[in-house]
């Protein structure tokens, strides 16, 4: 079970193995504003991930099969957390789903995980996801999982990245080691190519900060 613990490389299901380049839905019509059309539009779009695919992982022999899915969509200020400041959320809020798939021949074993997002946030082409795991075979609930992903250009194949397998290592002063908790949004470059299936990012700027009602005077 250790084993197939850091096995666990990449996010899908077995409904997902099929899965290709998904669009994202449009975004609704901008409201009539005093504001260049370029500038109302962009305000207008709500931050997505959507789709699935299968990476290259040059750690896992090459019988192993690694495919996720990501379905993510930007819900700014919707998850309130007990601390100052944190009453409205965050801008970076998101819902939807990540899942797993790792297929390991050689273990007679598949690996399979599915996570709620928490967290979304885009620049340009690229993403970052983070999402708690609801569901596993291999004892991950309630661990937070990031996942990046980068939309290809000009013929170049989608990437990915993860927060586990090479990153997010902590070495103690005396020499031990231990994997910190992720963090909301926080997951490394998107260091492997994506070599079937896809991903559509939707890029959208931060949400304004809404307003706070003033308080009545007496």
């Amino acid at each position: 079970m250790k084993n197939r613990k850091r096995a666990l490389v990449l996010a899908g299901t077995a409904a997902a193995l099929a899965a290709t380049l998904i669009a994202a839905a449009p975004a609704p019509a901008a409201p009539a504003s005093s504001a260049p059309a370029s500038v109302a539009s962009a305000a207008s779009k709500v931050a997505a991930v959507h789709g699935g695919g299968t990476i290259r992982y040059p750690y896992a022999p090459a019988s192993h099969d690694i495919r996720f899915t990501v379905d993510a969509e930007a819900a700014p200020w919707s998850r309130p957390f007990p601390a100052k400041g944190g009453e409205q959320g965050m801008p970076v809020d998101a819902r939807g789903k990540v899942t797993i798939y790792h297929a390991m021949p050689d273990e007679n074993f598949t690996a399979v995980g599915e996570a709620e997002v928490d967290c979304l946030v885009t620049g340009g082409r690229t993403a970052t996801v983070t999402a708690v795991v609801t569901s596993s075979n291999v004892g991950w609930e309630g661990r937070r999982i990031g996942i990046s992903v980068q939309d290809g250009e000009r013929g170049g194949p989608d990437r990915l990245g993860f927060s586990w397998g090479i990153a997010n290592v902590d070495v103690q002063p005396d020499g031990s080691v231990s994997e910190p908790r992720v963090g909301t949004c926080m997951a490394p470059a998107p260091f492997t190519e994506v070599t079937k299936g896809g991903f559509k990012v939707t890029p959208a700027p931060l949400p304004p900060r809404p307003s706070t009602p003033r308080p009545s005077t007496p």
